[in-house]
């Protein structure tokens, strides 16, 4: 009976490693998320119960759908800038390779907001005096501000994003490039099909913060008059002087947007990972 008791108390856990591994999910756990949680609620209630508030929701939140549409496809043109001159800053061939570090090099020297000036109202109509002189009509007038906002952020964005891509295909061993070689796969093939989706899932969480940060600097297009939220609420409080409940609301949604999207970007890293094993 002693025996029986003894061997049980050895399967028992001890006591203390119950207690920490405890202490470290309390400690691990999401409270801040609950607290923004409460902080989105309370301000949907405000919204709801105060006139104010729901005048100056209901006005800026028309801009949302400008914001989100910019915001995609700025990002997903800088996905492909980023990695076509993350590939040129590693090639061989110096003419290709000096062009891409120029790029990149030239934009990440300016600021954002001079960089939106410039491109919007200086890049775009230099490139339709360039078409006109091959012969191709096209007036300076027919470009919308939304697509110069567009073409300044994808073109921004897309020189940070070259270096991440760079990072991330050189954190490759050169192993990997040499074996696909000698399997009979051309340079394109092995960069194609074997380190890509490596250097890809190394760098996620790089692509998915800058994706979060695009959507909060594409509150920059505003300075173009292009309706976004942000120009939405400067529009409303200089018509109504009510800045509290529109910069109010204007910021609370920008932090529900990359709230959301940092959540939906930790899944899709995890995902990835356990996928990758």
């Amino acid at each position: 009976m002693g025996d029986l008791y003894h061997s049980q108390k050895q399967f028992d856990p001890p006591e203390e490693i119950v207690d920490e591994s405890q202490i470290k999910t309390w400690r691990s756990h999401p409270w801040w998320l609950y607290l923004l949680i409460v902080i989105l609620i309370a301000t949907a209630v405000g919204i709801y119960t105060q006139e104010n508030l729901q005048e100056a929701f209901m006005f800026i939140i028309r801009g949302i759908g400008v914001t989100v549409i910019i915001a995609i496809v700025s990002y997903l043109i800088a996905i492909l800038l980023g990695l076509l001159t993350g590939l040129g800053r590693i090639s061989r061939n110096v003419f290709v390779n000096n062009i891409a570090t120029f790029y990149v090099e030239f934009l990440r020297g300016i600021p954002m907001r001079v960089l939106i000036f410039f491109i919007a109202l200086v890049g775009v109509p230099v490139v339709v005096d360039w078409m006109n002189a091959l012969g191709i009509p096209i007036e300076n007038k027919d470009i919308p501000m939304e697509a110069r906002a567009v073409i300044a952020l994808s073109v921004t964005y897309g020189a940070f994003l070259a270096e991440i891509f760079r990072a991330g295909i050189q954190s490759i061993g050169r192993g990997q490039m040499e074996a696909a070689r000698s399997l009979g796969m051309s340079f394109g093939k092995a960069m194609r099909y074997v380190i890509l989706p490596q250097a890809v899932r190394n760098v996620l969480p790089a692509l998915g913060n800058d994706f979060v940060a695009m959507v909060k600097d594409s509150s920059l297009v505003s300075l173009l008059a292009v309706g976004d939220i942000t120009y939405m609420a400067k529009v409303y409080s200089g018509s109504t002087f009510r800045f509290r409940e529109a910069y109010t609301i204007l910021s609370l949604s920008y932090l529900t947007m990359t709230v959301v999207l940092s959540r939906i970007m930790n899944r899709i890293e995890k995902r990835m990972r356990t996928d990758g094993r």
